[in-house]
């Protein structure tokens, strides 16, 4: 009546409805349910662009993705006349009153919309009822990856796409142009890896509730980039292994020398070790740097271990010598080598010394040598020369070990050896 019409123009409380509004009849029908309800499944068409590949993390085992999710559908509900024929676009307040595709992200861990200036949302009608609905989305989603091979791996990440509460009975789940739906920037590049392939694919998941329901993949592989892992792994554990080799040239008596350079070398190892384990998590198989790694570890570990056996036999040797050659007064006759290795100097030939004679410094001997006559100190130092050039190599071939001798030459080609069959296997 025209009461009732009077009334409502009264009533404030009303919100008319925009000339957008008004034109794609919203008031007019129900959309909460979807396009073509009891009858066949609404077919929805996907095509994706991936923006960036922000984040790789081993550690969380998730990558983090930026792209533009765009579907397309039909909804006769929303076709309008048009006497050109052309579209009408719309931002994301007209989202909330009309049917769109609940899609979302499988295995997702955390996922938003970007807001900034505005909500990036974008919606665009046909005539013909044909809808474009666009977001720009950054999504974190789980990949998992296997580290047997790390740091020479190549992973296999996917982001699924499925609907949540329309089943394929309800909503059918397309790639909108093939294989040609999921596009890339030319840019995009990551520090640690490279990006092998990007591909669409599609399937079905079940679920003993609901159903079967169409789902979407956008498949990438990964493969490692190992020139970092060479500079912070390999290459300082190769050092130490070989800085643990020059031990073998070392005079065997020298004890703080080689201790010192056996335990540096260690410590050095072990932290390596601990930093490339930090960065990582904690997989209960072996990876290939873990190989790698602790052999080398064990080349210095038994570098310090030959060290232990040539010092032990040394001193077996030694006094066996010295009982050999045991006095009636208690001294003992030991040659210039051993007498070097005592008191730290030179001399010419082999004398009977006491051992109490070795406490006496180097320079009680100078202070002796100064009382004598010029010339016989001149001839002296001459002589001395002559025979310490003469005497070099009979010096270090006696302070050198059997074990020493053989270490240097198997040491080196059995790690050469296995370099060789570790880059081989693992390359």
């Amino acid at each position: 009546s025209k009461r009732e019409i009077k009334m409502r123009k009264l009533d404030s409380t009303k919100v008319r409805p925009l000339k957008s509004e008004q034109l794609l009849r919203i008031e007019d029908h129900d959309f909460a349910l979807r396009p073509g309800f009891g009858g066949s499944p609404i077919p929805v068409g996907i095509d994706v662009q991936v923006e960036s590949i922000d984040r790789i993390s081993e550690v969380d085992m998730d990558f983090t993705m930026t792209l533009y999710l765009r579907h397309y559908w039909k909804d006769e509900r929303l076709s309008f006349p048009s006497t050109k024929n052309k579209s009408m676009t719309f931002d994301g307040r007209l989202i909330k009153k009309i049917w769109v595709p609940d899609v979302f992200f499988v295995h997702s861990k955390r996922s938003f919309i970007h807001d900034t200036t505005v909500e990036n949302v974008m919606l665009r009608v046909y005539p013909d009822g044909n809808v474009l609905f666009s977001l720009r989305i950054t999504v974190s989603a789980m990949c998992f990856m296997d580290f047997s091979r790390f740091p020479l791996d190549t992973q296999n990440c996917s982001l699924e796409l499925e609907s949540y509460a329309y089943n394929e009975d309800d909503l059918m789940l397309y790639w909108k142009h093939g294989n040609e739906s999921l596009s890339t920037d030319e840019h995009i590049s990551l520090s640690q890896f490279f990006i092998e392939e990007f591909s669409a694919s599609s399937g079905l998941a079940f679920y003993s509730s609901t159903g079967w329901y169409n789902r979407l993949f956008i498949n990438f592989a990964l493969r490692r980039h190992i020139f970092f892992f060479v500079l912070q792994s390999y290459f300082p554990a190769m050092l130490m292994v070989m800085l643990s080799w020059v031990s073998f040239w070392i005079d065997r008596r020298a004890v703080p020398a080689r201790v010192s350079l056996g335990i540096t070398t260690v410590l050095t190892m072990s932290t390596i070790i601990t930093g490339v384990s930090a960065s990582m998590p904690q997989v209960s198989y072996i990876k290939a740097v873990d190989v790698y790694l602790w052999i080398s570890f064990l080349f210095v570990f038994l570098s310090v271990i030959e060290y232990a056996a040539v010092n032990y036999l040394t001193t077996i040797e030694e006094r066996k010598q010295l009982k050999k050659r045991g006095k009636a007064s208690g001294t003992y006759s030991i040659d210039a080598v051993q007498a070097m290795a005592f008191d730290g100097c030179y001399h010419d030939t082999d004398a009977d010394m006491d051992l109490t004679a070795f406490s006496v410094r180097c320079e009680d001997s100078l202070t002796r040598a100064r009382a004598a006559s010029i010339p016989n100190l001149s001839a002296t130092r001459i002589k001395r020369k002559r025979s310490l050039k003469g005497n070099v190599g009979r010096i270090i071939l006696q302070n050198n070990h059997v074990i020493d001798t053989y270490s240097r030459i198997i040491f080196p080609s059995v790690y050469i050896v296995f370099n060789f069959f570790y880059w081989g296997l693992y390359i």
